[in-house]
């Protein structure tokens, strides 16, 4: 059986089964972390093989239709503020657009591939202490309420950006009530315009940066997050899918074999966070980033040092797949689990 398939549009061989691999693996994460999952498989389609030019509009453009999927049975659980979508909305387009044009530059200039992997890596790790500062100061308030004999509370944060920013009052003022935030209309937009423009960068629907700029600058609770960003992913993944496409760096043929998987996946990944809440969500998140990190390191220092290039790609790859899939399977358990659970109450 023939392992590797020409990727037509792009010219290159690639290993199919880490495709499917990816398609099903981040369905399931993306479902599950409210985001498109490009964060893991912009860096997993350029280790497989892809330029990062082709890596990053081929996973727009599988990603798009598998958020749309996401966002709709996130819709039914009651997880999506649309209101909050359509106003970030201005702002993702615009960024995306000069974060894309920014690519086609850096590309003109031969080094797209290391820049965009230094801020990949920067921006994780990041991320990765943002989240696990968070968890540790949620710990140490809950240690500190325990020590002086009140009760915990269940919906106590650690980090609280967002209540300095709410402070912020420019005009105009706006209710997003399923979110129950009341902010200016000006910080999500400017959040969305951040997120848009590293994302045109990187390749990804904003996911990645959003759901954490939803939780810690803007306040959202992690299952509305986790919702309202499906939903920006798909509304930006769309627009981005088009002007990649039109730049010509997008291979469809990988983007459907992925969002055949994906389709599935995200169903899976969606209906879990009803068993899997708040910081249980995080926790595996920052995991999850760390993980990607160590990835795209890998593949720094194999360009770096030449007589290990073969050892550290074939790690990296094997990392990333590895990744995709323990952290899948933890989620299909989660979700086997807690249906159990669900279905032994409705009889009792």
């Amino acid at each position: 059986m023939e392992w590797y398939i020409l990727m037509p549009i792009a010219g290159v061989k690639i290993f199919w089964p880490g495709l499917i691999i990816l398609g099903v693996g981040v369905g399931v994460i993306g479902g599950f972390f409210g985001m498109g999952g490009a964060w893991m498989v912009t860096p997993g389609l350029n280790i497989l093989g892809f330029p990062m030019a082709f890596a990053i509009g081929t996973d727009i453009a599988h990603m798009a239709g598998k958020s749309l999927i996401s966002t709709m049975r996130h819709g039914k659980f009651g997880n999506v503020d649309y209101k909050l979508g359509l106003i970030m909305l201005v702002g993702t387009v615009v960024g995306f657009e000069i974060g894309a044009q920014m690519v086609m530059w850096m590309e003109r200039l031969g080094n797209v591939e290391k820049v965009v992997r230094w801020i990949y890596l920067v921006l994780l790790a990041l991320i990765a202490w943002m989240v696990f500062h968070d968890v540790m100061k949620k710990k140490q308030k809950d240690a500190a309420a325990q020590k002086s004999g009140k009760e915990v509370d269940a919906l106590s944060t650690g980090i609280e950006w967002h209540k300095t920013l709410h402070k912020i009052k420019i005009p105009p003022m706006v209710h997003l009530n399923v979110a129950g935030i009341y902010c200016s209309a000006w910080l999500p937009i400017f959040v969305s315009f951040l997120t848009g423009w590293l994302a045109g960068i990187l390749g990804i629907g904003g996911g990645l940066i959003r759901m954490p700029a939803l939780i810690y600058f803007i306040g959202c609770p992690t299952h509305i997050a986790v919702g309202t960003d499906l939903f920006e992913v798909a509304i930006s993944g769309l627009y981005g899918a088009a002007t990649y496409t039109f730049k010509g760096r997008t291979e469809l043929v990988a983007a459907i074999i992925m969002l055949v998987g994906a389709a599935i996946g995200a169903q899976v990944g969606s209906v879990a966070t009803k068993y899997i809440k708040g910081y249980g969500i995080r926790i595996a998140f920052g995991i999850a980033v760390i993980g990607c990190a160590v990835s795209i390191l890998m593949k720094l220092i194999a360009k770096m040092y030449p007589a290990y290039a073969t050892l550290l790609d074939n790690g990296a790859t094997a990392l990333i797949l590895g990744l995709v899939s323990l952290l899948s399977l933890y989620i299909i358990v989660a979700f086997i689990q807690g249906a159990k659970r669900e279905l032994a109450m409705k009889r009792a």
